[in-house]
């Protein structure tokens, strides 16, 4: 199991509290339209087992009359408590301000799909972190500094004589 998380609260001994960022899921659906049959079934039989699998997860169904059915993703902002700890019988609550949480929401149309195929767009949601999707042909190498020399390329050096 693959969960996106950020480590936060460090201490001496380099353990830390694992985080979430999927905090809530919102499922749309319409009972009368027949590209929904999918959402309806997966509602029916396989929420509930996901919503206890998931007790960190605000679960939220709602109709959404003459509508294709939508799974709606919602991560932590960074004002959000997201680490509680008990420390000698005191409750300690900290505000993480430097993990990769946004605020933003991933919506996932599920029109016409099957029960098995929402889970795995539903775990898919769960494990994602709500950054946006980078671009890696840009700049591959993520670092906190810049490369003195630069990165390498082959029409930099100097070229084979024949």
């Amino acid at each position: 199991m693959s969960f996106s998380s950020k480590l936060l609260s460090t201490t001496n001994n380099g353990t830390g509290a694992f985080v979430l960022q999927c905090r809530k899921l919102v499922f749309n659906y319409c009972e009368l339209w027949g590209s929904n049959k999918g959402m309806v079934n997966y509602i029916k039989k396989d929420l509930a087992q996901f919503a206890r699998e998931n007790p960190q997860i605000e679960i939220v169904v709602q109709q959404r009359k003459a509508h294709h059915p939508i799974v709606r993703g919602e991560y932590r902002k960074s004002t959000d408590i997201v680490v509680r700890a008990v420390y000698r019988c005191c409750v300690v609550l900290t505000l993480d301000r430097f993990s990769v949480v946004n605020g933003r929401e991933k919506v996932i149309c599920t029109r016409n799909m099957q029960p098995n195929e929402i889970a795995t767009k539903v775990n898919l949601l769960r494990d994602s972190s709500g950054e946006k999707l980078k671009n890696l042909a840009k700049k591959p190498v993520l670092s906190t500094t810049e490369s003195v020399r630069g990165i390498w390329s082959p029409f930099h050096s100097n070229p084979h004589s024949i």
